[in-house]
């Protein structure tokens, strides 16, 4: 059983990453490239080295450029080397979220179609990109960002709050469990994300372009993801979990 269940989570995870990279390099990938243009004409300090994964609304901040000092983090060359790394990181995350998604299909112990993987995957968009990035939205490079340690932290109580509060609410047949799954919900929105100091060398609208773009990608992604994978573990895993 753990086979199919892995067979299905690779089959799935590498052909939505594979065909997530086509999506990503004519959409956020030029916006990408004009925002580095604006690296080191000015700004504060404060803005942290990052690196973005898009395609799943997840941020995965490289180092923090307090230091005065600090060197310039190292990045793939433009071109094949950085297509081939784009390519490779919606892979890994591709697999990882697919894993997720597989599990959850397994736990749920009903069967999975295509269309029920559909459903589960816009799931997962709400929880791992809209949520987040409604108090964390999406940063180009050079952007001003809020303090790391504080943005990681939140990011993941707002996806793990609002995984909770959607299993409670659409998963769930009591009110008391629905009215909880909506606080939870709502909760990372009424703590509220730690904010960046205003400021910064990218255009606003060049910024507003690629949280755009980037959730548009993401919605894409996770729709693939799930669709694909409500039919590969249909086809490697078939009956629902025995009780």
């Amino acid at each position: 059983m753990i086979g199919r269940l892995l067979a299905a989570a690779l089959v799935s995870g590498v052909l939505s990453g594979v065909l997530i990279s086509v999506v990503h390099h004519f959409t956020t990938t030029p916006i990408i490239l004009h925002a580095e243009l604006y690296e080191g004409m000015g700004g504060d300090d404060h803005a942290a080295l990052m690196w973005t994964d898009e395609v799943a609304g997840v941020q995965f901040y490289l180092a923090d450029s307090n230091h005065e000092d600090a060197e310039e983090s190292w990045g793939p060359e433009d071109g094949l080397e950085r297509t081939l790394f784009t390519s490779l990181a919606n892979i890994l995350t591709g697999v990882a979220f697919a894993a997720l998604l597989v599990a959850g299909f397994y736990l749920r112990g009903t069967p999975v179609d295509g269309r029920t993987g559909l459903a589960w995957g816009m799931a997962g968009f709400v929880v791992f990109a809209m949520a987040p990035a409604m108090g964390l939205p999406p940063e180009l490079p050079g952007a001003m960002a809020a303090d790391l340690q504080a943005s990681q932290f939140w990011w993941v109580f707002a996806a793990v709050s609002t995984g909770a509060g959607l299993w409670l609410l659409l998963l769930s047949s009591h009110v008391a469990l629905h009215v909880a799954g909506v606080i939870l919900i709502a909760l990372p929105h009424i703590v509220g994300a730690p904010q960046p100091d205003l400021g910064g060398p990218v255009p606003p609208e060049l910024a507003a372009h690629f949280a755009a773009a980037s959730l548009a990608t993401a919605l894409v992604f996770w729709a693939l993801l799930g669709w694909l994978g409500g039919k590969s573990y249909n086809r490697n895993v078939g009956r629902p979990l025995e009780t």
